[in-house]
């Protein structure tokens, strides 16, 4: 038989209960696997899980965007990299609602295990991959700042309250440079966000056009400070035209230099999680076609190659 290996983050989102762990192991025996479980305890031991792995036709995260982060962490540290899948229960399940799954966590497995294997690009600030988004500034802090009780009992609402709080806070500006595309831009800005992701923050199509496979990622300054000004951003967001409002600067590119003229006092967000590295010169660059077993729902959208 071939092996899958699930490594399952029981913190991530809601409270929920295991019982379904039991039908993922039938109806992947139905589809030819032996299944081994791991259950994630403190941060980072997903990566280390799939590092430390013989060998697994196929590794299933299940569980927020952090532990798939963590997951392909692990798999880009390995030198025989392992075929990828991922179940979203997390809280906002961005990764899941692109990919194509639903809330329905039996069924997800099956979407899964019917799609396609496709090459996706990673991204890397610093030599740190991350999979779909690396924020910086207003905003970006609230993945990681809300609470994880809040999270398990209000689910997205604990985002919500807490980006308020953000919201009628001051909004700081960052000097800095940055090259990208052969060209170099200074400024102060409010905040940047690096994705390769048309879901972010559960907002869908915050990019339009946005392919997998295209060794490109998507790149957001944002120069906005007024309360107004940003409620106004909040509306093309969810307009899908936040690209073309005044006071932002967007860039598709494969590298990204950038040089903050202080030592930011805060931390990056990377897939809902705290970079805990702070420095003044950060690059940000892409890892090509990294194999991942999707959904066929999506695939004709945010794909180039067939």
């Amino acid at each position: 038989m071939k092996k899958c290996v699930i490594i399952f983050n029981p913190n991530s989102g809601k409270k929920l209960d295991k019982s379904f762990l039991e039908e993922y192991v039938k109806t992947l025996a139905n589809s030819g696997y032996e299944t081994s479980i791991y259950f994630t305890r403190y941060h980072g031991h997903a990566s280390e899980i799939v590092y430390e792995l013989d060998s697994a036709d196929l590794v299933i995260s299940i569980g927020g965007d952090g532990t798939f982060n963590e997951v392909m962490i692990g798999n880009l540290q390995r030198e025989d990299r392992l075929l990828l899948a991922h179940i979203p229960v997390g809280t906002t399940n961005d990764l899941g609602a692109m990919f194509g799954y639903n809330k329905n966590i039996i069924n997800n497995l099956n979407l899964a295990l019917n799609g396609e294997v496709k090459g996706i690009d990673i991204c890397t600030i610093n030599n740190k991959p991350f999979v779909y988004s690396a924020g910086f500034g207003k905003f970006m802090n609230v993945p990681y700042e809300t609470p994880r009780k809040n999270k398990k009992m209000l689910g997205r609402m604990a985002y919500f309250f807490h980006a308020v709080k953000n919201f009628i806070s001051s909004t700081p500006l960052y000097e800095l440079t940055y090259k990208v595309n052969d060209k170099t831009y200074k400024g102060k800005y409010s905040f940047m966000l690096i994705s390769n992701a048309d879901s972010i923050a559960g907002f869908n199509n915050f990019h339009k056009d946005v392919k997998l496979d295209d060794n490109q990622f998507e790149i957001l300054f944002c120069k906005l400070t007024k309360k107004k000004d940003i409620l106004r951003s909040l509306y093309h967001i969810t307009a899908g035209n936040i690209t073309s409002m005044e006071g932002f600067e967007f860039h598709r590119a494969s590298e990204l230099k950038i040089i903050f003229k202080d030592y930011p006092k805060n931390a990056w967000c990377i897939d809902g999680e705290k970079l805990e590295e702070t420095t003044k010169f950060y690059d940000i660059e892409t890892i090509n076609d990294v194999k991942i077993l999707l959904p066929k729902k999506n695939i004709n959208k945010l794909f180039i190659k067939k």
